[in-house]
């Protein structure tokens, strides 16, 4: 690269030198000022790329990728699988994208337009309501919670927000960072998760600590990138001033216009470019002075390289890079939120799914216990049932009916629950007085995670769990971050050159009679200031380098010790994390296995109590039994159905559970990323092991009869 600059440094002067004629006192045997300008810079920019690697960072260094020795450094484990689709986008427009400036110039002054949030339902919410009732399936459940969840629409901007850091750090800004944590707002139901991080240490506040009570990291540690977008600055004034004079070669009116203007552009190399550009006009009415009006016409070409510290592309452009990984890191992020959040859903559809049972558990109680007591009352009236048995029964009604109203308080709160995550605008009377029926449950159908070995979810889990994504990308940053402090060590020494002129021109000044002999100049206009500054006749040139060598330098070591420490702390805890996962999922699969037998356990006790209660029931008729046993029965009856109806539930909840800390919820459902990330869902998710609900009586949620 250094022997194609400069063939193409001596080409461009050979182009010069042979277009004839030169203006200015060169007389023919320079160069133009144009020609010198391109020189420098190529000088300049030569020397960036001929330094040692000691010197400063090269362009070729890059940030690292996969493979290299930061992943090396890793436990022995599979590199997680990357979120895909990466780049995650809620809506059509790229944040990271600037306005076209050729386009319309005048668009880059106005901020991009940011679509207003949509508080409104789907429409595919109100397509479930049916006869003023909601008849809701799992996978509607889902597909609404997708389209209108506030967690997810919250999470959602965090992937533009990404978007806006990555187009600050391609301009040479600073990143102010994304959060990636994860939403919890929506109530009910309860979610396994894992935190990568929340500061370094993984702590937020404590002792001494930073800004506003925080914990600040190092990342961004290291020279501030060269501001790579060019500005222009532009100065015009008008002076007038009157003098009092205090000898013979002071004093009188003088009226001075000013017009400056300056250019200025960074480059990634760590290059800067200043060029000058300043006019004035004045006139005076003093009696020394030879030119009045005098114009003076004059420009300054800077270029500054920085060497050691903030010189050479790749610690330029290191923000860019982090802000690619943050980006990664959001699209993860989002990923995992989606599994919290479905997760979450699910299991606030089967507490409604428990709550509906329980519910009409609790009416077939009530019947069976208000049966009992007609019964007796009719025994005692033809004298064959004392009164003691009637006062039992009325007491089991009345406690079947106290059972009866909390289960339907309960069952009114899931309904409400379950509305709150699925919907966005509960203030439509028609939602909100309609209950919600339940149409799945879980089928004990064994799973193929559950016939795999503890080893073989482990490996799948390690493969798909996006934490683990996120705490590598955080390690890859961590090291961006080590090599920006390591730099930030380096003394400043930077170099610059630069080429000027100066050109005057005037009229002679009428007031200057005895210091102004004649033949007097000719007048002449800015067209002549404007030339002269340009044909090198007041030429302006020189090379100088700069250097300052901080004596202890503690700042920068201190910040390079912790940089460093912090990627330790990075490195076990993505250990750490390995270990959690695995016993995370270890004993999930635990726990669904004790599900499945408790679910059998509770079938089982069903059956026995329901047979038992019937058996009674004929005793009772027969003589051969009492009251209090029908009713004991009964209630052991109601409790075995309530001890089903929550195995069930836990059930169907662990077997969700697996399927979160896996991260394999999304292809078992087939709920499209993309499609979840713009909140449309084009394709309804097919969620395996369901069967649909055995037809029975639906509950009523109005007020048992006194």
């Amino acid at each position: 690269m250094h022997l194609s600059w400069n063939r193409m440094h001596k080409r461009e002067m050979g182009e010069e030198m042979g277009n004839g004629e030169l203006t200015g006192s060169n007389n023919g045997r320079g160069i133009s000022h144009a020609g010198r300008l391109r020189a420098l810079a190529v000088v300049l920019l030569g020397l960036t790329t001929a330094m040692p690697p000691g010197f400063a960072q090269q362009a070729g260094q890059t940030a690292p990728q996969a493979g290299d020795k930061v992943l090396t450094e890793l436990p022995a484990a599979p590199v997680p699988n990357a979120t895909e689709p990466l780049y995650l986008r809620s809506t059509a427009a790229d944040y990271s994208k600037p306005h076209a400036f050729f386009k319309n110039p005048l668009k880059i002054f106005t901020g991009p337009d940011v679509p207003k949030a949509s508080f409104m339902n789907s429409v595919r919410l109100t397509d479930l309501v049916k006869n003023g009732k909601i008849y809701l399936s799992l996978s509607d459940a889902l597909t609404l919670a997708l389209e209108n969840n506030y967690d997810l629409a919250i999470a959602r901007y965090n992937l533009d927000i990404a978007d806006t850091d990555l187009l600050r750090a391609r301009a040479g800004g600073g990143l102010r960072g994304v959060n990636s944590g994860l939403v919890t707002n929506t109530l009910g139901g309860s979610s396994q998760t894992l935190t990568v991080g929340g500061g370094p240490g993984g702590t937020s506040s404590g002792a001494a600590t930073g800004s506003s009570g925080l914990v600040v990291s190092t990342d961004g540690s290291g020279p501030q990138p060269t501001n790579l977008d060019p500005y222009v600055t532009g100065a015009v004034q008008f002076d007038r001033q009157r003098t009092a004079s205090s000898n013979f070669f002071t004093g009188g009116t003088s009226s001075t216009n000013t017009y400056d203007f300056t250019y200025n552009q960074g480059f990634a190399t760590g290059t800067n470019a200043v060029i000058a550009f300043n006019n004035s006009y004045n006139t005076v009415t003093n009696s020394v002075s030879t030119f009045s009006p005098l114009l003076n016409s004059s420009y300054k070409a800077t270029v500054t390289q920085h060497l050691l510290q903030g010189g050479g592309l790749w610690v330029n452009r290191r923000f860019v890079q982090e802000a690619i990984y943050d980006r990664r890191i959001t699209d993860s992020a989002f990923r995992q939120q989606i599994l919290y959040t479905v997760n979450q859903i699910e299991n606030i559809y089967w507490a409604l799914v428990s709550s509906y049972e329980d519910l009409q558990a609790k009416e077939r109680a009530l019947e069976q216990s208000s049966k009992v007591a007609a019964d007796d009352r009719k025994q005692l009236e033809i004298g064959t049932m004392a009164p003691l048995d009637v006062v039992t029964a009325d007491s089991a009604v009345a406690a079947d009916k106290q059972a009866l109203i909390s289960s339907q308080s309960n069952l009114n709160y899931q309904q409400l629950i379950v509305k709150q995550a699925i919907a966005r605008n509960l203030s439509d009377p028609a939602l909100i007085a309609a209950p919600i029926i339940p149409t799945d449950r879980v089928s004990l159908e064994p799973l193929p995670e559950e016939k795999q070995s503890a080893e073989e979810l482990t490996q799948i889990a390690f493969q798909q769990r996006p934490e683990l994504e996120q705490a590598l990308l955080s390690i890859k940053k961590d090291d961006i971050t080590l090599r920006g402090a390591k730099n930030a060590l380096l003394p400043v020494f930077d170099i610059y050159g630069y080429l000027g002129g100066t050109g005057l021109a005037g009229t002679h000044n009428k007031n200057c009679t005895q210091f102004c002999q004649p033949p007097y100049p000719p007048a002449t206009g800015y067209g002549t200031a404007f030339e002269n500054a340009f044909n090198d006749s007041s030429p302006d040139k020189g090379i100088g380098f700069n250097l300052t060598i901080p004596l202890r330098n503690r700042t920068a070591q201190a910040d390079r010790a912790r940089s460093l420490i912090e990627y330790r702390q990075a490195q076990l805890r993505l250990e750490q994390l390995y270990t959690e996962i695995k016993m995370q999922v270890v004993n999930e699969q635990y726990a669904l296995t004790n599900d499945r037998a408790a679910v059998l356990a509770a079938e089982a006790s069903q059956r026995f109590n329901a047979q038992s209660l019937d058996s009674e029931q004929k005793k009772l008729h027969l003589g051969a039994s009492t009251t209090a046993l029908v009713l004991q029965q009964s209630r052991n009856l109601a409790t075995a159905e309530n001890s089903l109806t929550a195995a069930r539930a836990g059930y169907a909840k662990d077997r969700a559970s697996l399927y979160q800390l896996l991260a394999s919820t999304l292809q078992h459902y087939g709920i499209n990323l993309s499609d979840a990330a713009a909140g449309e869902v084009k394709q309804v998710p097919v969620i395996p092991g369901l069967e649909p609900a055995k037809a029975g009586k639906e509950p009523s949620l109005a007020a048992p009869a006194q």
